[in-house]
């Protein structure tokens, strides 16, 4: 399977990084295709709100969205990735979702959702955040619950760890390797797999 990750942190090497490595190791190991894109990295304008893809599902803008609309279309599982930043996705994570205004259209406004596949579609979702309240993983999951229903993810787990802040402090934590690990391989089962 193909399998789209989407890392949404600004930080090198930090503690998203740090979890997707550990995700991706899991996958690969597996034999799985990942294509991985880095959001900070990439020139992906925010979405205009011009109304350019209501009546054709395509973004009028041309940059690196269009690796990400391609990869979205040929993968069958998604691993987003992001730090909690005021009890929200990371900016550079927000600017990719928005982004993805096109696919809704394509699904809710020209009733031509991506098809699941033989494989179905299956996501996860790894957030990290420095406050210790759930609110932060809560809003955050909205986003990417909203995220994975428009490109036709109905099932996905998320793995999110709070009081996590400062560069490395993931690796302090008792689970949180293993447990990402576990998910990364649940993630590549099939649907209604165990």
């Amino acid at each position: 399977m193909k399998v789209a990750v989407f890392n949404g942190s600004p930080r090198k090497g930090g503690n998203i990084e740090t979890l997707l490595g550990e995700a991706l190791k899991a996958i690969e190991d597996s034999g799985h295709e990942v294509v991985r894109f880095d959001l900070n990295e990439m020139h992906i304008r925010p979405c205009q709100d011009c109304g350019g893809c209501e009546g054709t599902g395509e973004c009028v803008q041309k940059d690196d969205m269009a690796m990400v609309r391609d990869a979205i279309r040929r993968s069958e599982r998604f691993i987003l990735a992001s730090p909690i930043f005021f009890f929200s996705l990371s900016a550079q994570t927000k600017a990719m979702i928005d982004r993805c205004q096109a696919f809704w259209c394509e699904k809710y406004l020209l009733k031509r959702p991506i098809p699941e596949g033989a494989n179905k579609r299956k996501g996860l979702l790894l957030l990290v955040g420095g406050m210790k309240k759930e609110i932060g993983i809560e809003c955050g999951g909205a986003t990417a619950k909203a995220f994975f229903r428009t490109i036709s993810v109905q099932e996905h787990e998320t793995v999110g760890f709070l009081g996590i802040d400062q560069k490395g402090a993931i690796c302090r934590h008792e689970t949180a390797l293993d447990d990402v690990r576990s998910a990364a391989q649940r993630l590549v089962l099939p649907v209604g797999g165990a």
